[in-house]
C-alpha cells in the first residue's frame, strides 16, 4: 500500500477514489431528481389491432397552424341544389298506427315535448326543467314528470317551442366518418353528410365504426330509435365481412354454435361464404354490442379488412349511393314502428 508524503501533502490516491465516489453519487441524485420532476410521457387512444385490443401511442400536440375540420365534400350538399322530387322531405300520414288513448295522444310529458321540438335530448330537458329554464303557460315549471297539452304555450329562453313533425331518413354511410353528434377533435362526422337535409334536427340511431360502411338510420322520432337499439327487440342486421384469409369450415361452425366473448355468450343467426376463396361471407346477427362483428372473427384469429352493413330492421342500401341518402316512406315507417310487437308484448308481461 502506498504511504502518505507529509511534506508533499501527497492526497492523489484518497481523494481520487473520494471525488469519484461523490461524483457518482451526485450523478445518481440528478438523475432521480430530474426523473422525479420529468412529466410522465402523454399517451391518447390510436384505434384497435388485430386482436380488437386498444392500443395507444404517445400524444401528439395538435398544430395551432393546422385548418379545423369544418365540412367535407359532400355530394349530397351539391345534389341538393337541384333536388329531384324523389328526394323531398315527405309528410307522414301516422294516425292509421296511432290506436292509444286520446289522452295519450293530447298529453305528454314536458321533457319529450322539449326533445320533440329538436333542442336537446331528454335528459338534457330534465335539466332545463329544474334549473327553471321552461314556462308553461306563463308559469316557471321545475316540476320533473310535468304533462303539457299539445295546445300548452311552452317558452325556452322567451321563445315559443313546438314538436317537429317526424323524419326519418336513411344514409349509406361510407368510410372514415365518425358516428356522433358532435366531435370535440372536429373530425368527419355523419352529420356532415345528412347536413342540410331537413330542417328538423335529426340523429343517428344506434352507430357503425368508422372504418365500417353500410346502412345508417337518422331521425327526431325518439320513441323509435329507443326501440330499434334496446337489445329485447333484436332488431335484424346483415353484414358483408372481408377477411385477411380464407375462413376455416370448423371457425365457421363454432362461430353459428355461438362465441363467449369478454362480455358474454354472442349468438349469430346466419353465416354464409360467398366468394370461392372463403374471405367475403354474409353475416345476420341481432346483437348491438359494440364492435362485435369484428370481435368475433379477432377471437378466431381473423382480421376483418372490410366491414359494409346491407340491411337494417329491414331496410336495405338499393338505390343509395355511398354517401347518399333517401327518406323512408310512409310504409317503411309503419313497418318500423310495428317490428316486433308481439315480442314487445310479451317482454312488458
Amino acid at each position: 500500500m502506498r504511504k502518505f508524503n507529509k511534506k508533499e501533502g501527497d492526497f492523489s490516491r484518497k481523494s481520487s477514489r473520494t471525488s469519484t465516489g461523490s461524483k457518482g453519487r451526485l450523478l445518481k441524485d440528478k438523475t432521480k431528481e430530474v426523473e422525479r420532476h420529468t412529466p410522465a410521457e402523454k399517451s391518447e387512444y390510436k384505434g384497435r389491432g388485430k386482436n380488437e385490443k386498444p392500443t395507444y401511442g404517445s400524444f401528439q400536440e395538435r398544430d395551432p397552424k393546422k385548418k379545423p375540420f369544418k365540412k367535407p365534400f359532400s355530394p349530397i350538399s351539391k345534389a341538393r341544389k337541384n333536388k329531384s322530387k324523389s328526394e323531398t322531405q315527405p309528410e307522414y300520414d301516422l294516425k292509421t298506427i296511432q290506436k292509444q288513448a286520446r289522452r295519450d295522444a293530447d298529453e305528454i310529458r314536458l321533457n319529450k315535448y322539449i326533445a320533440n321540438s329538436g333542442i336537446c335530448s331528454r335528459r338534457e330537458a330534465d335539466s332545463l326543467i329544474e334549473k327553471g329554464e321552461i314556462t308553461v303557460n306563463g308559469k316557471v315549471v321545475t316540476e320533473l314528470g310535468f304533462k303539457v297539452l299539445r295546445k300548452d304555450r311552452v317558452l325556452y329562453k322567451g321563445k315559443a317551442i313546438r314538436p317537429e313533425k317526424p323524419v326519418y331518413l336513411l344514409l349509406n354511410k361510407p368510410k372514415d366518418f365518425i358516428t356522433t353528434t358532435d366531435d370535440p377533435l372536429e373530425r368527419k362526422t355523419v352529420m356532415h353528410l345528412v347536413d342540410g337535409a331537413c330542417e328538423e334536427r335529426l340523429f343517428p340511431v344506434g352507430r357503425l365504426d368508422r372504418n365500417t360502411t353500410g346502412l345508417l338510420l337518422f331521425t327526431n322520432d325518439g320513441e323509435l330509435s329507443a326501440k330499434l337499439t334496446h337489445p329485447s327487440y333484436e332488431v335484424k342486421k346483415i353484414y358483408q365481412v372481408t377477411l385477411d384469409k380464407p375462413l376455416a369450415k370448423n371457425d365457421l361452425e363454432a362461430i353459428v354454435a355461438g362465441v363467449t366473448l369478454e362480455d358474454g355468450l354472442t349468438m349469430v343467426d346466419d353465416l354464409q361464404v360467398l366468394s370461392l376463396d372463403k374471405t367475403i361471407l354474409g353475416l345476420e346477427i341481432h346483437s348491438g354490442k359494440n364492435r362485435i362483428v369484428r370481435r368475433i372473427f379477432a377471437h378466431f384469429g381473423y382480421e376483418v379488412t372490410a366491414l359494409d352493413r346491407v340491411m337494417f330492421a329491414g331496410l336495405s342500401k338499393k338505390d343509395i349511393a355511398r354517401g347518399k341518402y333517401r327518406f323512408l316512406n310512409e310504409k317503411e315507417v309503419i313497418n318500423l314502428k310495428f317490428m316486433n310487437k308481439s315480442r314487445n308484448k310479451k317482454r312488458l308481461k
